[in-house]
């Protein structure tokens, strides 16, 4: 028995859900206006009437909540549901209204002004008799509100013209707001004339723009619904209203040059807000001759101003969002019994009924951003950069026919500092932030270089919750206009000028950082190009570091590595790139893990504070603390020198397990790339058991030492890897090729030393006997790469091995 109450309720959920979903917007919504006013008894609808008005509306949930229509308060009315009436002495409204033929209906319904004229113009006689008819009865309020010119006419021609009006309101069958669909077109009983019916999500049903406000009044020979305004013939298309409305004539020449217009001649359900001749007037004339004089801008312009969507006023009430035929969208809203678009009013004259959709016109131009140079996507947010870019000349240098990217810092970027420059400083600042090329955020990748029209060469890195270029990282607000994009960030963007290396050695504050970095032989890795990530203790880090405690850090160049490359770890990793809120674990080169967040735009590094983020070197980023870190997990073996870790390092406990060492890190974590040059190789036989073999690495001398009887190293070339592509070089696209040619050196025999020396002199011949004496592992000499028109470059590069 259980079961079977179960399976039973349960499919009356289902049915109801289904019925639900079946019926239309307009019960929907008046579904829940009963359930809000249960508690007022039986058949109690609850209702919002805007403050200072006679508009009232079964609502929103939305709108039910902000307790506001279209931003303005609006009280709440208990009224009896539709078909329903009070009884004396009893809640709410039980009694059903009496059904009546249509007639009689408009009586009970409260149309009385549409009931007399029904009367006067004897269409009585049909609406009292046979047949199955929908009456869409203007309320007396409506009759009130219409122009008093067409007013008087229908009044004293109510034999033709009166009669004819209130058949262009009827329908020659029972239609229920279900079966208004929207975007339905019904034929009227008077010369078939189009009524255009659309039937709104927030339950609005409109019949040619005027709302139903009272539904659903079933009559014996049909259906009456009370509608809020006089119904007026359709015939023209939008195209026709265009091409004869004088005020519109801008409009008529913009849509003529796009080939628009024809578009609105065709059919459809379209919302045209058309910018009259006053709204053009008012743009500067450079802007509307450019839009004007360019096809491509001028069809963005106008259909911009076209929804692909018919959207009457009355159904408006609430901001919404629309797309455009253009692409983007406008938010459509409404404050008290005006239009806003865009937030704004401009709305001078609403819902002028075509057959093909329905014409607001406004007093503003739309212009889009596909519309505008990029440099007015600036928003307000901008307004300092783009004033700079124009004050400073460079607004002119951005042609309408070029291709460009703007990165804008927000205007809390610039501060006074910045602002008091020499022009000349700020205006190089200001050309690292214009790109010579568009390039749209969803193009931009890791690694890519961006040039500007500076010539400096920007970095761009890429995380999963961002994208930064150098310093800074990027906001949302990104724009394409006609000629380029405009991206936003954060900061003003610092292009790098030294390598990491230089930036210690320039520093004072890390005079003791470096000092260790040079004992452990690292400082060529912070020398060279590459991408790394280091985070520098400022001299503070080390205070109570004595002289002897330093020497026993050096002698043990294993334990000092260790240290010294827990602080380093492979990639650019920008500070503001990190995900807020949440730890982001990095891998240092030492091994061990770095655990960062950033906490109110504060960098932490294993929960220290980060004292300055973000220093851009050529090859990474330095982000300054004032600890030194070490690996917690780590153990130290040696009683001195956990000794000195404890008095630098306060915030962990170090591990000591007696007798452990430090790995090994050979330096094989970075690699050297060897650029060919234009110098060959030079063979000279000094002795029988000698060869000496000089090739050029940066400008500088090889050699390599082969014992007689011994096995010489074989060097082999891979097969060239040639690598062509475009790249663009003030404004204008250059084919490069690249040339890769990879080189092996495999020792077969015992290992052979080689290493760099001083070109020329006697030097070299101690040095050459230096050599004889020690034994070391030969290095693998790199891919080597050509430059630009296949001339090589005398350089040496570090990157990952």
């Amino acid at each position: 028995m259980k079961i079977f109450f179960l399976f039973t309720f349960s499919t009356f959920l289902l049915s109801a859900f289904e019925q639900a979903a079946a019926s239309a917007h307009y019960d929907k919504i008046l579904t829940h206006s009963r359930i809000r006013a249960r508690d007022q008894g039986p058949n109690v609808c609850a209702l919002q009437q805007v403050m200072g008005t006679k508009k009232k509306y079964f609502s929103t949930c939305r709108n039910w909540y902000q307790g506001a229509i279209c931003g303005k308060k609006a009280t709440v009315l208990y009224e009896c549901c539709p078909g329903y009436l009070k009884m004396d002495g009893t809640r709410g409204c039980p009694a059903v209204a009496p059904i009546d033929h249509v007639y009689g209906t408009l009586g009970i319904v409260g149309a009385t002004s549409t009931q007399q004229y029904s009367d006067i113009s004897r269409l009585r006689e049909e609406i009292e008799g046979r047949g199955s008819f929908t009456f869409f009865a203007p309320s007396n309020e409506a009759w009130e509100q219409l122009n008093s010119e067409i007013h008087k006419n229908l009044v004293d021609n109510v034999n033709i013209e009166l009669y004819n009006a209130l058949h262009h309101h009827m329908v020659n069958k029972r239609m229920l707001t279900k079966d208004l669909k929207n975007g339905m077109t019904l034929v009227s009983m008077y010369n078939d004339q189009k009524l255009l019916i659309n039937h709104y999500p927030n339950g609005v049903v409109t019949v040619n723009c005027a709302r139903i406000i009272h539904g659903n009044q079933i009559a014996t020979n049909g259906v009456v619904h009370v509608i809020d305004r006089v119904l007026t013939a359709v015939g023209n298309t939008i195209q026709d209203f265009i091409e004869v409305e004088d005020d519109l004539s801008s409009l008529r020449a913009a849509a003529i040059t796009s080939d628009v217009l024809d578009t609105l001649g065709r059919p459809g359900h379209y919302t045209l807000f058309a910018p009259t001749n006053e709204a053009f007037e008012r743009l500067p004339r450079g802007v509307l001759e450019r839009i004007m004089g360019d096809k491509v801008a001028s069809e963005a312009l106008v259909k911009f101003h076209i929804l692909n969507t018919l959207q009457c006023s009355e159904a408006i009430t609430g901001g919404a969002v629309y797309e455009t035929l253009e692409g983007n969208t406008v938010e459509v809203g409404c404050d008290g019994e005006s239009l806003t678009v865009n937030g704004v009013k401009m709305v001078k004259r609403k819902d002028i009924v075509t057959s093909n959709g329905v014409i607001h016109l406004i007093d503003e131009v739309l212009i889009p951003d596909s519309a505008k140079q990029v440099i007015e996507l600036g928003g307000a947010q901008q307004t300092t950069f783009t004033d700079l870019v124009a004050q400073l000349g460079l607004a002119s240098s951005l042609r309408p026919e070029g291709q460009y990217t703007l990165l804008a810092p927000l205007n809390g970027a610039f501060s006074d500092d910045t602002l008091r420059m020499d022009q000349r400083l700020l205006k190089t600042i200001l050309q690292n932030h214009i790109i010579k090329v568009k390039v749209g955020l969803n193009e931009l990748y890791n690694g890519q270089e961006l040039e500007t029209i500076g010539g400096k060469l920007l970095r761009v890195f890429v995380y999963r919750t961002a994208v930064c270029i150098e310093n800074s990282c990027m906001v949302r607000g990104s724009k394409e206009g006609r000629n380029g994009f405009i991206h936003i960030f954060r900061q003003i963007i610092n292009p790098a000028e030294k390598t990491l290396h230089e930036m210690l050695r320039n520093d004072k504050r890390f005079s003791v950082f470096l000092s260790l970095v040079k004992a452990a032989d690292l400082d060529d890795v912070l020398s060279r190009p590459g991408e790394w990530t280091l985070f520098v203790p400022t001299n503070d880090a080390f205070k109570g570091l004595t002289d002897d405690d330093k020497d026993i850090l050096i002698r043990d160049k294993n334990a000092l590595r260790n240290i010294l490359l827990y602080h380093l770890t492979q990639g650019v990793f920008i500070g503001s790139g990190f995900e807020p809120g949440v730890t982001n674990i990095l891998k240092t080169i030492q091994g061990g893990k770095l655990y960062l967040k950033t906490v109110n735009d504060t960098l932490l590094v294993n929960e220290l504070k980060s004292r300055e983020s973000d220093l851009m070197a050529t090859n990474g980023v330095i982000h300054v603390i004032d600890k030194l870190l070490y690996p917690a997990d780590l153990p130290v073996g040696n009683d001195q020198l956990l000794t000195i870790l404890k008095k630098l390092i306060k915030y962990i406990q170090i591990k000591f397990v007696r007798d452990s060492t430090f790995k090994e890190i050979p330096l094989t974590f970075y690699k050297i790339n060897i650029i060919e040059s234009n110098v060959q190789p030079i063979i000279r036989k000094e002795d029988p058991s000698v060869t000496q073999l000089t090739k050029l690495i940066e400008g500088e001398p090889e050699f390599k030492i082969v014992r007689e009887g011994e096995t010489v190293t074989k060097v082999i070339h891979g097969e060239p890897i040639i690598k062509t592509y475009t790249k663009i070089i003030d404004g204008r696209p250059v084919e490069v090729t690249e040339k890769k040619v990879t080189e092996e050196r495999i020792i077969q025999g015992p290992e052979i030393k080689y290493t760099r020396i001083t070109a020329g002199g006697s030097d070299n011949e101690e040095k050459l006997k230096k050599l004889l004496e020690e034994e070391a592992p030969v290095r693998k000499a790199q891919p080597t790469r050509r430059t630009q028109g296949g001339t090589a470059r005398r350089r040496t590069r570090l990157a990952n091995h």
